[in-house]
Parts: C-alpha cells; structure tokens; sequence
C-alpha cells in the first residue's frame, strides 16, 4: 500500500455537503460521479496531495444507505493506492484477511478497487484502489 488514496465520507446530500466541504477546505469539488453498480453518487476535492470522497447513496438499499442508516453520517472508508491490486488482493487473502469482493471491480474516479472486511481492521472498512491505465 503506497499512500492513502482518499477517505471516504457518507453523507446524507451532496447538494448539502458539497457546499460545506468547498467551505471547509477551502477548493472547489472537482469532479461528481454516478457509480451505478454501488448505488451511489461521489464527489471529489483535493487539498495537497489528499483527497476526499463524499458519498450519497442512490437506492435505499445500498451499503452507503445501511451504513447512514445504523451509523450516521461520517468517515465511510480509507482508502490505500496499490500498484497491483490483484498481487496485494492475494497478500491480504494470504495473511488471512477477508475480501469484500473477490475480483477487483470498477468504482469511482478511474479506479479499480477491492474492499478488505472492517471486522479484522479494528472496524475500519478500508478499500484498495489501483489507477485504471488506458491504452
């Protein structure tokens, strides 16, 4: 794992927390993306080298949902920039960690990602993220 990627953040509304965060670190968001296989709207901001993910569920049934549901709005996920995700999917698997998924999926901002179980991360859900290279 190289370096945090982005933290993610669930929120109720974007239309209520985009605004905020432009506020509070001071830049505008730069990019929002639908991600319809996760049933979930994303909107990023960068400060320095850091990045943070605001995310809004789209269905009432989404994991984004449940987990504004049981758990308010909040830090969602840290999320980790890996080289090969599928060589660092395999280490963890290794060492005896459970995956959310078992092959990396698409998610947001040009990412392949993979989610590592939050009952053996002391509860921190944290997500593994590999640029997609186009050639």
């Amino acid at each position: 794992m190289n370096k945090i990627e982005h933290i993610g953040i669930a929120v109720n509304s974007l239309n209520k927390s985009v605004p905020l965060y432009e506020l509070l670190l001071n830049t505008s968001c730069y990019k929002t993306e639908l991600v319809a296989s996760e049933q979930v709207n994303t909107a990023f901001f960068k400060t320095g080298e850091n990045k943070v993910e605001l995310l809004e569920a789209t269905d009432e049934d989404s994991a984004i949902a449940r987990f504004l549901e049981k758990k308010g709005e909040g830090i969602h996920h840290i999320a980790f920039a890996v080289d090969d995700i599928l060589a660092e999917m395999e280490r963890l698997k290794a060492n005896g960690f459970v995956l959310l998924n078992e092959t990396p999926k698409k998610g947001a901002d040009n990412k392949m990602v993979c989610f590592v179980h939050p009952k053996q991360t002391n509860g921190v859900l944290i997500e593994l993220c590999q640029e997609i290279k186009w050639v």
